[in-house]
């Protein structure tokens, strides 16, 4: 078969759903195209540590180019997608070049979702790109300075104030580490502050932390945190956030460090197919992950609103994103057959979660874990999924000197200092 008479398969996204999908398709009779706005695969679940110095940014990262070099039917690419022609069978990308397709698989993933209040971006940023997480690190470590720096006792508290809005397992893992680095990382470091005095709080407006786990593992998880020191705010919603804190109800709280890990929303690039959407604006998929009367368009990851066969949705966690893509890969390979695409069946493995150091939850099936043992649990699935040998063996050694001596390998401020954010004057 030419290269010109071969299907074209575009593949948007090069996280979990489509580096999947594009690795399980290496002996297809396609043509592949993997478009992604950056050049590397991410393992997101650890995106926090870097975020908190405890790694840095190629860590957790690949190029897509270097995973994918002995793969013959795959070309990298590239770009941004900004919209979706299905009528045409194009992908327009910004510099408006339009990508023709024969099948297309959008994996695009989510985004930080602010119920409406997207002015609080700026004041209280999300956690979803390697971008996001050093600048997140970089305003971490520079609260701290600040706080050296300043001679007010109550400006140099809200600087050592720090709120994490969201109670899943990034807001968790993000509020345990930052209690550590408080308390241990950074004690005797400074002159005029004393960096245990921090406050890190963990504000969830539902009843509990961790509700994707049985209650009672969120309540060790809750006890683990507060034995860090970290205060956790449970059926508390914040309703207003800006450069010099938020508001609890009625309560002004000053908070120079705000990180939202409350919501996400799915990549705008879905509305673009003119399909009906669910209120995260995900795509409402067939069975086989394809689009409603466009077959030939796959979703995959975050950007697909499926339901298991108990009506519960399926979760935006990376092994779904996963599954999705391989059966995609299966459903695109049995319709260059002739043959019927099976429906797809998601299958839970259960949910981890680290609290700090030396302590986890796990829930998988029956099986409770809580503690050192799943910490280990945790450490040792987080080292097996990530991509690459140095990956692994570099995260390994990081680890294992941050045990010992509660040291955080990436502690560098990088760039010009940030002036400090002038008062508000409406409180």
């Amino acid at each position: 078969m030419s290269e010109a008479t071969t299907p074209h398969l575009v593949v948007v996204g090069g996280g979990f759903a489509g580096l999947w999908a594009t690795r399980a398709l290496a002996k297809a009779p396609l043509r592949i195209t993997l478009l992604d706005r950056h050049n590397h695969h991410l393992f997101q679940p650890l995106l926090y540590q870097v975020a908190t110095a405890g790694l840095s940014a190629p860590d957790i990262a690949a190029p897509l180019r270097h995973i994918l070099r002995a793969q013959k039917n795959v070309e990298v690419r590239l770009g941004t997608a900004v919209d979706v022609k299905p009528d045409a069978r194009q992908v327009q990308l910004s510099d408006g070049t339009l990508l023709a397709y024969d099948y297309l698989l959008l994996a695009t993933g989510a985004t930080h979702g602010y119920f409406g209040h997207g002015e609080w971006a700026a004041h209280a940023p999300g956690l979803k790109t390697l971008d996001d997480a050093l600048r997140l690190r970089r305003r971490l470590l520079l609260a701290f300075e600040r706080a050296e720096a300043e001679p007010d006792p109550e400006e140099r508290a809200a600087w050592l104030s720090f709120a994490i809005v969201g109670g899943g397992p990034t807001g968790v893992e993000l509020a345990g580490t930052m209690a550590e680095i408080a308390r241990h990382t950074l004690k005797n470091e400074f002159r005029h502050i004393d960096s245990r005095l921090a406050t890190v709080r963990l504000i969830e407006a539902g009843p509990r932390v961790l509700p994707s786990f049985p209650p009672d593992l969120t309540d060790k998880a809750q006890r683990h945190l507060a034995s860090l020191g970290v205060e956790v705010l449970t059926g508390t919603a914040v309703s207003h956030v800006d450069a010099t804190g938020y508001r609890l109800g009625d309560r002004f709280v000053p908070a120079r460090t705000i990180i939202w890990a409350a919501g996400v929303t799915a990549s705008p690039l879905a509305a673009s197919l003119g399909v009906p959407l669910d209120r995260a604006g995900r795509v409402e998929v067939t069975p086989d992950l394809s689009v409603p009367a466009h077959p030939e368009i796959f979703i995959g990851g975050d950007l697909a609103a499926v339901r298991r066969e108990n009506g519960q949705p399926v979760p935006g966690v990376a092994p779904a994103a996963k599954q999705m893509g391989r059966h995609i890969a299966k459903a695109l390979q049995a319709r260059l057959r002739g043959q019927t695409t099976p429906a797809f069946r998601y299958r839970d493995y259960g949910n981890l979660a680290t609290i700090g150091r030396m302590a986890a939850i796990v829930h998988i099936g029956r099986l409770k874990l809580s503690g050192v043992l799943a910490w280990w649990f945790w450490l040792a699935a987080h080292i097996y999924f990530l991509v690459g040998f140095r990956n692994r063996f570099v995260v390994l050694v990081n680890w294992a000197m941050a045990y010992w001596s509660y040291q955080r390998a990436a502690r560098i401020i990088l760039g010009a200092p940030e002036p400090p954010a002038p008062p508000d004057q409406d409180d």
